[in-house]
């Protein structure tokens, strides 16, 4: 039995959830260290530092439920899936953030103002901040490597609090440090600059959550998709790219502007040519392409004829179109089922006439001449005799015209609705398609008035090689 490969969706989900898990572990580990070193000590930067930890909890915690909620798969109630949760888990952890940074820094500013119990930097504290330090530059790299690898909001934000915890414990440091040098308001001071880092960490991510919550594009990939999909053969036009992050991905929305005229299975492969040139080049982008019809400049009459009868699902061929006296003239025939009354035909026919002339201009005639389909017929092949006639008898007509020559493939087919000839020639390639078609028309009419029962003769002609001419 073979071995089932690896969900990378699910491996990033089960990676995102364990950092999650250790992160709230390490924080609880720290503030307690912390808190129990402050109280100690009486080291205000210290106890400042282990409030921040014990609310780090919290927040790890909180991050920890984003990234399992926004790994589900989207549902009707969250058609777009749920990875938004993160960017609010973020936005929360930035107000978090802001709250302590205040408090700290008034609690420090009070100090200065009005002194406070005196700080006894102990080899407890410095150990303490030591142990810290250490922890948070080995959780700090964990998880800045995880997010990058997930692309997880959640987790980039925590990144980037723990780098400020990081900064902060050195400060916290220096002010033990410094007290213990002999500095009183140096364990204070230290206190307002982790409030600082702080503060400016909440900012970071508060910018960058909210980016992601108003669903503001990345810097440069609108331009860069635009330009990519411009050199996609068979795009007129682009007439919108909408794109915003969900999580690891990029969704959105490409609408494009095709020929009118273009068959759908052309269109659907322009549309698959452009989104795997986008994912071939952008793998966490997944767009949909939406092409619109665009009537371009260069259509001619008979591509516009063309296309209202494909709109009708009406069959037409023979169109003839003229310029009599400034004043344009359609005229085509127009196969309808055999069996199908006049009064339906005509009111087809008619249709059909009112499409052209409103497409065209005012003042257009539209001719349509009405002719049974040809059905569909079941047959067998004809008797040796009659096949070998008639191919001798389109070969000796040939010879005579001059134009057409190595009459080869003919086949001979007997229906219930009379013979059917099929046949290919050989002319010279520079011969203009009309003497071409002159020529092929003349002996297929030959070979009909030779044998009434032929009720149908298709004549394919080929161009000749050098060496046949």
């Amino acid at each position: 039995m073979g071995t089932k490969a690896p969900d990378p969706a699910k491996a990033q989900s089960t990676l995102k959830t364990r950092a999650a898990a250790a992160s709230i572990a390490t924080s609880l580990i720290l503030a307690v260290v912390k808190l129990a070193a402050g109280f100690a000590s009486g080291s205000l930067a210290l106890l400042s530092e282990g409030a921040h930890n014990a609310l780090d909890i919290g927040a790890s915690a909180l991050t920890f439920f984003a990234v399992r909620e926004a790994d589900k798969p989207a549902d009707a109630d969250h058609p777009f899936g749920h990875a938004k949760i993160e960017a609010v888990a973020a936005l929360a952890e930035t107000g978090f953030l802001a709250a302590l940074a205040i408090g700290v820094a008034v609690s420090a500013i009070e100090r200065i103002r009005n002194g406070g119990a005196p700080v006894d930097p102990n080899a407890f504290a410095i150990g303490a901040v030591v142990f810290s330090i250490a922890a948070d530059a080995l959780r700090w790299r964990a998880l800045t490597r995880v997010a990058r690898v997930t692309s997880s909001h959640a987790l980039s934000a925590d990144a980037l609090h723990y780098s400020s915890d990081l900064i902060s414990s050195v400060l916290v440091l220096l002010g033990l440090a410094a007290t213990r040098a002999g500095y009183p308001h140096a364990d204070a001071l230290a206190a307002i600059g982790v409030a600082g880092f702080i503060a400016a960490a909440g900012y970071r991510l508060g910018r960058a959550t909210i980016d992601a919550l108003v669903d503001r594009a990345p810097e440069g990939l609108t331009d860069a998709i635009r330009a990519l999909i411009n050199n996609t053969k068979g795009v007129a036009g682009i007439e919108a790219i909408r794109l915003r992050p969900s999580g690891a991905k990029i969704v959105g929305e490409v609408i494009v502007s095709v020929s009118r005229t273009l068959p759908l299975e052309r269109v659907a492969a322009i549309k698959a040519d452009a989104l795997a040139r986008i994912v071939g080049r952008w793998p966490q982008v997944d767009v949909t392409i939406t092409a619109n019809p665009l009537a371009l400049g260069d259509e001619t009459i008979l591509e516009r004829v063309l296309l209202i009868a494909t709109r009708h699902r009406l069959q037409v061929h023979h169109i003839t179109i003229q310029d009599i006296e400034g004043r344009k003239s359609v005229a085509l025939d127009l196969e309808v089922d055999g069996a199908m009354s006049l009064g339906e035909a005509h009111r087809l026919a008619s249709e059909l006439e009112e499409a052209i002339a409103e497409e065209i201009g005012e003042g257009v005639e539209v001719e349509t001449h009405i002719e049974p389909a040809e059905p569909e017929a079941s047959g067998q092949l004809a008797e040796s005799d009659l096949a070998h006639r008639i191919e001798a008898s389109l070969a000796a007509t040939a010879a005579a015209q001059g134009s057409l020559r190595d009459i080869h493939n003919v086949r001979v087919r007997e229906t219930s609705g009379g013979v059917i000839v099929l046949f290919h020639c050989r002319v010279d390639p520079a011969t203009p398609v009309e003497t071409v078609h002159d020529a092929v028309d003349s002996l297929e009419r030959s070979v009909r008035a030779a044998f009434p029962e032929a009720r149908r003769v298709v004549g394919h002609a080929e161009p000749a090689s050098d060496g046949a001419r």
